[in-house]
């Protein structure tokens, strides 16, 4: 019986290998985004899993690689990766990239110490303040208008982790972060006393979509495009898509 169990996996894990060796590889830059982009989780994070099994299905093995935002847009940008994943609509990356189907739905919200308090309406009552960032991010049009407009200041960080340690010590006094991806670099990354100070608006500044983008210089990019919708769609209306989706908030 154990020898028969043992041959049954040993069949298993070949014909898994052999699958595996029969898909094209594909490669899409992406930035490191926890919890959803996360090269310390299984499968790089569930929206990079999400992508990884949406290619599979089309007959692609993706192959993820983690650079700084600002890098994994010039690299796609100019055809050294098939893709890059996930970014928010702008008019101008449409000069560079197609689009594909939204892929996440996101919320950014303003994060603020308790000791603090803060209370917003409008952007307009950010007015003078200083804000966090991470490099190369865009916060959505309205904030992007507002912020050129001299409202706030901002000053950007390599690293999400360094704008929660500045909001702690006074060095801003707001950081704006898709709420999913605060809380899980505060859960990694801080102390539960640090974290125990930290809290967020309960009114989202953007809801936001995102998407894989495919660069306008390759010549397949089109057809992955169309290969990727078609999958996504698939996977929307089997219910399959919601499996990946983390639970956002604290």
């Amino acid at each position: 019986m154990i020898s028969r169990i043992v041959c049954a996996i040993i069949a298993t894990l070949w014909v898994s290998l052999a699958f595996s060796d029969e898909l094209k590889p594909l490669d899409i830059s992406v930035g490191d985004w926890p919890p959803f982009f996360d090269q310390t989780r299984p499968h790089n994070g569930p929206i990079a899993h999400l992508i990884s099994d949406v290619f599979a299905e089309e007959g692609y093995r993706v192959r993820f690689h983690f650079l700084p935002w600002n890098r994994a847009y010039r690299e796609a940008a100019l055809g050294k990766q098939d893709a890059t994943a996930v970014w928010m609509y702008k008019s101008e990356r449409e000069r560079e990239f197609l689009f594909s189907d939204p892929v996440l739905n996101e919320t950014f919200v303003f994060f603020y110490r308790k000791n603090k308090g803060f209370n917003w309406s409008t952007l307009e009552d950010l007015r003078g303040l200083t804000l966090g960032g991470g490099m190369g991010y865009s916060y959505g049009p309205a904030f992007d208008d507002a912020l050129a407009r001299g409202v706030f200041k901002m000053e950007r960080m390599s690293r999400n982790r360094q704008n929660f340690k500045r909001l702690l010590i006074g060095r801003i006094d707001l950081f704006p972060e898709e709420i999913s991806v605060g809380y899980e670099v505060m859960a990694r990354e801080l102390a539960p006393e640090e974290v125990s100070q930290i809290t967020h608006h309960p009114k989202p500044f953007l809801e936001n979509k995102s998407f894989v983008m495919f660069p306008k210089v390759n010549k397949d990019s089109k057809m992955l495009r169309e290969k990727f919708n078609r999958r996504l769609q698939a996977f929307r209306q089997s219910g399959r898509y919601s499996t990946y989706l983390p639970s956002p908030g604290p």
